[in-house]
């Protein structure tokens, strides 16, 4: 096998040799993690002894095996007495730490997802949890900007969106694609009519303010933000589907969850009141003659 062939090769975790000997993967992770934070300035090489290297400042201690097996696996760039993190190197370090359990998803999940160590109150008590920042269909919008650099969906309307997911998956509205073997809430004799007397009455809740949202948004609108919100459709699926223009769904959804926004949130009354409105400047003022004489001669 040549040198290019090995770097070609995609890096497993768990898998790392190096001319037949076995190299720690947990001291490979912690070379390439050094060289990740070290950026573009890369790590100053010193030698040690016994067959190791200094990296950093910090003169942290590696065998020179390791630092040779993230060279041939192309994690790491050795080149005038610098060593540098390549671009592999950061999804080295994800499938490692999901390998490892440390970010609680699969290693494609901990990959290709954004996971980050949260606290929640689970039974009265607060606890670490690891959570993706992709487990939404919401949550990729929010990374969508203007052209100032702005979030192109405000805070409350990507709330609204979440409010209506919620809604939509406490009333039990997801279609069934297997058979279902959960218990009934009712016991229902035979004969006895179902239907709405088998869902429970947090159900039937989430049922009616899914109705009344959905009424709020409008005819035109509702549609997009189901599709996105509920069934986690992509804006450009949304736009094949309703053969619509380019970059439009986006543009239409943050109508329809503004407009939702405001239905979960109405303004105050006092905003609510209509003004008379006139297109004259500001300190227009009408005159007599502008509506015509009295009739008197």
């Amino acid at each position: 096998m040549t040198e290019g062939s090995r770097r070609d090769r995609s890096v497993q975790p768990g898998s790392s040799t190096t001319s037949g000997r076995a190299v720690s993967v947990k001291g490979l992770t912690r070379l390439v993690r050094h060289a990740v934070s070290a950026g573009k300035a890369g790590l100053v090489i010193a030698n040690g002894s016994a067959g190791t290297v200094h990296l950093g400042e910090e003169r942290r201690c590696y065998p020179e095996t390791v630092l040779r097996q993230a060279v041939s696996l192309g994690l790491v760039t050795r080149a005038a007495g610098l060593v540098q993190a390549s671009a592999e190197a950061r999804n080295f370090l994800r499938r490692a730490l999901a390998a490892a359990g440390m970010e609680g998803e699969g290693g494609f999940a901990g990959q290709h997802g954004e996971i980050v160590r949260t606290e929640v109150e689970i039974d009265g008590a607060r606890q670490n949890v690891s959570r993706n920042l992709d487990d939404t269909p919401l949550s990729s919008l929010a990374r969508l900007k203007d052209k100032a650099g702005t979030p192109f969906f405000p805070s409350e309307a990507l709330g609204a969106g979440e409010k209506l997911l919620d809604d939509f998956t406490r009333g039990q509205l997801q279609p069934r694609i297997t058979s279902s073997w959960e218990p009934r809430l009712s016991s229902r004799g035979k004969g006895e009519a179902g239907g709405l007397a088998d869902i429970a009455t947090s159900a039937l809740e989430a049922r009616r303010r899914f109705g009344r949202a959905m009424e709020a948004i409008g005819p035109e609108l509702s549609g997009v933000a189901a599709d996105v919100c509920c069934f986690g459709k992509g804006l450009e699926l949304v736009e094949r589907e309703r053969q619509w223009p380019v970059r439009s769904a986006k543009l239409m959804l943050r109508t329809a969850l503004l407009a939702l926004a405001r239905h979960y949130a109405p303004p105050p009354r006092h905003a609510q009141r209509r003004h008379s409105h006139h297109w004259g400047t500001q300190d227009f003022r009408p005159t007599a003659e502008s509506y015509g004489s009295s009739g008197s001669s």
